[in-house]
């Protein structure tokens, strides 16, 4: 079940575009405007649908990352721990989970083929700092697959700090597996856990 959640959410991931074009825009229109050009600039790359590891990572680093909040979604990750992590254990573990979002989003690239997405319209107040934008991945032959973003809008603009797939969420399919390594190994445990399972990922680009 997490590996579909992350694969959808890899999906999903793809259609939050550039984060200077669309700062100060609605959140339902930064994922709408950004949807076009970023599925057919996936579906139009040889090198990408190929399995260029490091295109694929360039892609997600530049087109989809800046609008994730990583420290929010490192918190939430982490749970009621997160809060007895000094400064640089917190910095360490984000910088950790990025890298690993980072590798299941850019992995994931490749199976774009004819999948459409619709996105919902959003009624929200001038005033609201946070929304959710609901969507819906359709494929051919399947069951269209219910994604919402939650955003919060923050100092840089909108943000996504969670993705919900079919209701559940991203961010807290890691925090069972999180816990339970700091219970055994304490935070320190878990920076290098993850620290080591993204070395051994580089290594097999």
């Amino acid at each position: 079940m997490l590996k579909r959640i992350l694969t959808v959410a890899s999906i999903a991931a793809t259609l939050i575009g550039s984060a200077a074009v669309f700062a100060q825009t609605a959140p339902d229109e930064i994922v709408r405007k950004s949807t076009t050009d970023i599925l057919a600039a996936i579906k139009a790359d040889k090198d990408l649908i190929a399995g260029d590891q490091k295109k694929i990572e360039k892609l997600a680093e530049e087109k989809v990352l800046p609008y994730f909040n990583f420290p929010h979604m490192t918190q939430l990750a982490v749970g009621r721990n997160w809060k007895a992590a000094s400064d640089a254990q917190k910095a360490a573990l984000t910088e950790q989970f990025r890298i690993l979002l980072v590798r299941t989003y850019s992995t994931s690239l490749t199976q774009f083929r004819n999948q459409t997405i619709e996105v919902k319209p959003l009624k929200m107040a001038a005033t609201e700092t946070e929304v959710v934008v609901k969507t819906q991945v359709v494929q051919p032959g399947g069951q269209p697959i219910p994604i919402d973003y939650s955003m919060e809008k923050i100092a840089e603009g909108w943000k996504v700090y969670d993705v919900l797939i079919d209701g559940v969420s991203l961010v807290t399919n890691y925090r069972s597996s999180f816990n339970t390594e700091i219970n055994a190994t304490g935070v320190d445990g878990l920076i290098k856990s993850l620290s080591e399972r993204n070395a051994k990922n580089a290594a097999k680009k």
